[in-house]
């Protein structure tokens, strides 16, 4: 992997940027964490060629209290903006979400709340539930440098240790249930019918749900979509056999028939996988329904579903980026549409 903006983002920080923070602002500075973490490709080392064309180039992700924030963060960002260079390395000083100069610098509980949702770890099971899988991988991705306090660090620990059994179990039960009852099920009703249009949506949302199932069996986070497949070839069990079906399946030539049968080849993966983890008790084999299909998850979401907590058991998980999405909306709102559409990259004819 490509760790340049990783490595010249740290070297930057320890020779440029750190020595102004320690000279002018020594107090805030040992109440900050600093690092390079949160949105973007480059922070997973999986930047390329196509990476840098927005919200690219060296960066300093920095949280401190929300309280100090309010009473010097500004002034701290108008001091350092003022004795920076325009570059270092070579490298552009990105200007991000927030902050300036490569220097983005946000509240620890602000982070928080546009990543899980929380200004805390999550401490029970409805907190865990009500967090998108794939934001845990913002808050723990990527490197810390400098972090006194310790609390950044605590925090990315708790989520680091993976979910509480009882939530990893709601959320396998959750992707169980819409793997076949709206993925399998539903593509097979779309052939049935000659629906194309509905067995594009049932069998893409069946992909994505699959492969979740896979990243929870293993007990690894399963990240953003886009980084899904990199992702995939990483878990010890499941990743080898879980990439050759879905390497054929997303195939255009591949038939709607033949995607239905890898489908229902990766439902007996991932039915196996949960027998031998004792997940769900064993069980008899199953035949498909020539016109509801081979709901075979469906069996173990129910079983899982008895055997939880009950006050769990009807806590549906949070799946959508909504704390990202509302963090971005308020992003978007202050800018001028010019500065938008040039993130955009769209140019005027």
């Amino acid at each position: 992997m490509d760790r340049s903006i990783i490595t010249a983002s740290h070297a930057f920080f320890d020779e440029v940027l750190a020595p102004i923070l320690w000279e002018k602002f020594p107090a805030e500075t040992a109440r900050t964490a600093f690092g390079i973490f949160g949105y973007g490709s480059e922070v997973l080392d999986l930047d390329d060629a196509y990476s840098s064309d927005h919200h690219w180039g060296l960066r300093v992700n920095a949280l401190m209290p929300d309280t100090l924030l309010k009473e010097r963060g500004a002034e701290l960002m108008r001091v350092v903006e003022a004795h920076l260079p325009e570059s270092y390395g070579g490298h552009a000083l990105r200007t991000g979400y927030a902050g300036t100069k490569a220097l983005s610098l946000n509240s620890l509980e602000g982070f928080l709340n546009q990543t899980i949702g929380l200004n805390h770890p999550p401490q029970t099971p409805a907190e865990w539930l009500g967090i998108p899988e794939e934001d845990i991988i913002h808050v723990i991705n990527g490197e810390i440098w400098h972090d006194d306090s310790g609390r950044f660090s605590a925090i990315r620990a708790t989520l680091n240790g993976y979910y509480p059994e009882p939530v990893r179990l709601r959320r396998i039960a959750h992707w169980c249930r819409y793997f076949s009852g709206m993925g399998t099920y539903a593509l097979q009703r779309a052939i049935l019918r000659d629906n194309e249009h509905y067995a594009a949506i049932a069998f893409g949302k069946a992909i994505r749900w699959g492969v979740q199932l896979a990243f929870l069996l293993e007990k690894h986070y399963c990240p953003y979509d886009k980084w899904t497949l990199a992702w995939l070839d990483r878990l010890p069990r499941l990743g080898q056999p879980v990439r050759g079906l879905v390497d054929e399946a997303v195939r255009l030539t591949t038939t709607w028939t033949r995607k239905l049968e890898l489908l229902n080849a990766l439902a007996d993966l991932l039915d196996q996988t949960m027998v031998a983890d004792g997940i769900i008790r064993p069980h008899s084999a199953f035949t498909a329904s020539p016109t509801s299909g081979y709901r075979l998850t469906e069996h173990a979401y129910a079983e899982i579903i008895q055997g939880l907590p009950r006050e769990i058991q009807t806590i549906v998980p949070v799946w959508d980026q909504i704390y990202l999405e509302r963090m971005h909306s308020g992003y978007v709102a202050g800018l001028e549409m010019s500065e938008w559409d040039a993130l955009l990259n769209l140019k005027p004819q």
